[in-house]
């Protein structure tokens, strides 16, 4: 491996460089215990919890695991309402909620609080002092970046081109979470109306290594060790998988989102319909609509998201799983239904195994 990967695996003292993803609403404590106890980092992802719901998290990690865990929060920008838009968002909604015998919400409000704005949850970071604290979307300010790295935490922050990275080198970040367009779930692009680059994985990593030395922890389309190995080669310091994960028992996902996981050669789109960012979604319903409706003014983010989680649950109460926000990578077809300990043993034989072929 890498020197820089070394240092990285050294400072967290990892079996080897393996990475979960944070994956908010999928991630459970019981997910970030096992990947770390295995010798990775495991992670949670705060995004969509109150300040207490991360604490008691968080809490309940520590109590079955004393290995470094990552702990990631979302940097947007607040949303800015604008009540026509939501109006005509909802109008459009209508006809879906009535076949579910239900309504849309009367309106839509702001279901998370980004981080950036959270100073309750920046208090509570800087009081746990968890090893890594992650950002996606952004950055916050850099007083925060300045208290956290003073308690001692690592600072690792999502970027999609070379020039979000070179934002967060100029800020002092200890790692770039490098993501490629195969990635699933949210696209951690700074600015959703800019122009985006769409560099998948490998070829921006190759690009990062050029103008870096910061640790790059691939992420996007991985789910074996070869998958590991590859990204390694390229000049990755680290792979972060993430869908790889979802089958795992100890995930969150529903008894939907896992049939479509696991269904035969599942496909995925990247859409903004389900929560008002780009994000990459397992092909189901809510993408279809939201191919059909290109033509719509959505909503900001996460304003979006109430109206889309209000449609999946009137969708889910009468056993219709096509409405849920079932993110997922463009490696889906490779999911493998393990505990997350075993899913570790197997990942770190194949990325043993592949290393060992390419020094024969």
């Amino acid at each position: 491996m890498a020197s820089r990967s070394a240092t990285l695996v050294e400072r967290l003292g990892l079996r080897a460089p393996i990475l979960q993803s944070p994956m908010a609403g999928v991630s459970t404590p019981q997910m970030a215990a096992a990947v770390s106890n295995a010798g990775g980092l495991g992670a949670l992802g705060i995004g969509a919890a109150s300040v207490e719901q991360a604490a008691e998290m968080l809490h309940q990690t520590r109590a079955i695991t004393d290995r470094p865990i990552n702990i990631n929060a979302f940097c947007h920008r607040p949303a800015i309402s604008d009540d026509v838009v939501e109006a005509a968002w909802l109008e459009r909604l209508s006809p879906i909620f009535h076949c579910y015998n239900s309504v849309p919400p009367q309106e839509l409000r702001e279901i998370y609080t980004s981080f950036v704005v959270d100073t309750d949850m920046q208090a509570l970071l800087v009081k746990e002092r968890p090893a890594v604290v992650s950002f996606h979307f952004g950055l916050p300010e850099t007083n925060v970046i300045e208290q956290l790295q003073e308690v001692g935490c690592l600072l690792f922050a999502t970027a999609t081109s070379v020039e979000e990275a070179g934002q967060l080198v100029a800020a002092g970040i200890d790692a770039i979470v490098a993501q490629g367009w195969e990635a699933g779930g949210h696209r951690g692009i700074f600015d959703p109306a800019s122009p985006d680059t769409r560099l998948n994985t490998i070829p921006l990593i190759r690009q990062l290594v050029e103008c870096t030395d910061l640790p790059l922890i691939a992420a996007g389309g991985i789910m074996t060790g070869a998958d590991i190995a590859q990204a390694l080669a390229a000049g990755a310091t680290a792979a972060q998988l993430g869908t790889a994960f979802i089958a795992c028992p100890e995930s969150s996902a529903d008894a939907g989102y896992r049939a479509a996981l696991l269904a035969d050669a599942p496909t995925t789109e990247m859409i903004a319909a389900i929560s008002g960012r780009p994000a990459r979604c397992l092909t189901n319903k809510f993408t279809a609509w939201a191919q059909a409706n290109t033509d719509a003014d959505i909503p900001e983010y996460p304003i979006t998201y109430d109206a889309g989680k209000a449609l999946n649950a009137a969708a889910k109460s009468v056993g219709d799983w096509g409405y849920g926000a079932q993110w997922a990578g463009q490696g889906a077809a490779r999911a493998r239904a393990l505990p997350a300990a075993e899913l570790m043993d197997v990942l770190f034989a194949e990325l043993d195994a592949a290393e060992s072929a390419t020094t024969r």
